[in-house]
């Protein structure tokens, strides 16, 4: 399997979650790179439904060394939570999960602060999930952060909160929000830092000693490439690097480390929050919906679905050097007579091969479409490549071509069973 990259090729939910449970049968440390506990990935075994916000999806196979790196940011009580659910669920993070101690940490104030400019924005609202992720961020690039190292170093974590409650305070005052007690907020994170002290070490270390033992190393991407803080339809996007890029920086490892990317990506189009989606269409959307089907892990917000937007895929495949495509919920389109495709975008006479970065010109685009016949045919029950409908290889192959990097998987259902190898 040698060092892999997996990130999401669109919006964010496109299937990662599964894709990384299925690649990690031949990984030996799967390791979370960005993001927070706004990302989550949705894993189906055996009938059982895990979903993951901070824990890297490794976890659920044993003897597995799972890592949460200095590019995430973590909200501790919410981690301590998310543990403890899976050992209910009979899932040892002990001994196999890792914290990196310098992962920065969300706070609640940082919560307080993503509500209350979210409201300030009113119709311009970027859609956050609220949890804080953007001004933990925020803090991180202003140097004003909390580090996991402070979070298990008691006296030092209460002088820092105690100043940055105060000064935060200030500020939440200025919103009219109500203030934080420093006391509740001390007295419950402490607890957390007490609980994860056994978790927590210098994961730089110890992902290049896997390197020199030879190890295979699976880094877990979240949200997609248009939600980049560089690459990505801004303003409208989460505040780290979700690209293949990112998991250098978010991992201490070095890009000539890294052997292949894997780009994810599902057999449609979907967004979740505000910001432009060029192949939105109701019809898609309404079907989906009430299949059941496009519902967010993490807010269990409804999804914008559209139909498959090529020149996105194809833009995420040159930012991400993606060599190999994973297509999911290629069951999502059974019953669809005619399916779509986005070949390139247009305002007026003014065609566009390629993803504007004014996210205002990119609302204005309209879709240029080819079409190719549905397969009206179930596709769940495959297993291998050629039993799927002619129509179905047809249009998964269409769907490489038109994105430029070579398909080998195709998933039929949330199920690990229901991975095809191409």
């Amino acid at each position: 399997m040698a060092n892999t990259i997996l990130v999401g090729a669109q919006w964010g939910d496109e299937g990662k979650g599964k894709i990384i449970d299925v690649l990690t049968e031949k990984a030996d440390v799967v390791v979370r790179t960005q993001g927070g506990n706004n990302a989550g990935h949705t894993v189906h075994i055996s009938g059982k439904k895990y979903v993951l916000h901070l824990v890297p999806s490794g976890i659920l196979r044993k003897k597995k060394l799972c890592v949460i790196a200095n590019g995430v940011v973590v909200d501790p009580v919410s981690l301590v939570g998310e543990i403890e659910g899976l050992r209910k669920l009979g899932v040892k993070c002990q001994g196999n999960l890792f914290l990196s101690e310098t992962a920065h940490l969300v706070l609640p104030y940082h919560r307080e602060l993503d509500a209350q400019r979210e409201i300030l924005k009113g119709k311009n609202k970027i859609g956050t999930t609220k949890r804080g992720i953007g001004p933990a961020y925020g803090d991180k690039a202003a140097r004003t952060g909390l580090r996991v190292l402070d979070l298990v170093n008691p006296e030092r974590f209460k002088a820092k909160l105690q100043f940055r409650i105060k000064e935060n305070n200030e500020i939440l005052k200025a919103f009219g929000a109500k203030p934080l007690d420093f006391k509740q907020v001390h007295s419950e994170y402490r607890a957390a830092g007490d609980y994860l002290k056994p978790f927590v070490t210098n994961t730089v270390i110890l992902l290049h000693e896997a390197l020199r033992r030879g190890d295979d190393i699976l880094f877990e991407g979240a949200q997609g490439t248009f939600l980049d803080i560089d690459h990505g339809t801004y303003p409208f996007v989460t505040s780290s690097s979700t690209t293949a890029g990112g998991a250098c920086t978010g991992s201490g490892i070095a890009p000539h480390r890294m052997d292949r990317v894997v780009g994810v990506l599902k057999a449609y189009t979907t967004r979740v929050g505000e910001g432009p989606l060029p192949t939105e269409n109701a019809e898609i959307s309404d079907m989906l919906h009430a299949m059941g089907r496009e519902f967010g892990a993490t807010t269990g917000r409804a999804r914008r679905c559209g139909w498959f937007d090529a020149v996105a895929t194809r833009h995420a495949c040159m930012v991400n050097g993606i060599d190999e495509l994973a297509v999911t919920n290629v069951d999502g389109l059974d019953t669809v007579e005619t399916i779509k495709v986005c070949i390139a975008y247009r305002i007026g006479k003014k065609r566009y091969d390629f993803v504007p970065n004014d996210a205002e010109v990119l609302a204005d685009c309209e879709p240029i479409y080819a079409e190719f016949p549905g397969w009206k045919q179930a596709t769940d029950k495959a297993r291998k490549w050629k039993e799927l409908p002619v129509k179905t290889r047809n249009y998964l192959k269409a769907v490489a071509e038109l994105t430029g990097a070579k398909l080998t998987i195709a998933s039929v259902g949330p199920g690990r069973e229901q991975t095809i190898f191409v």
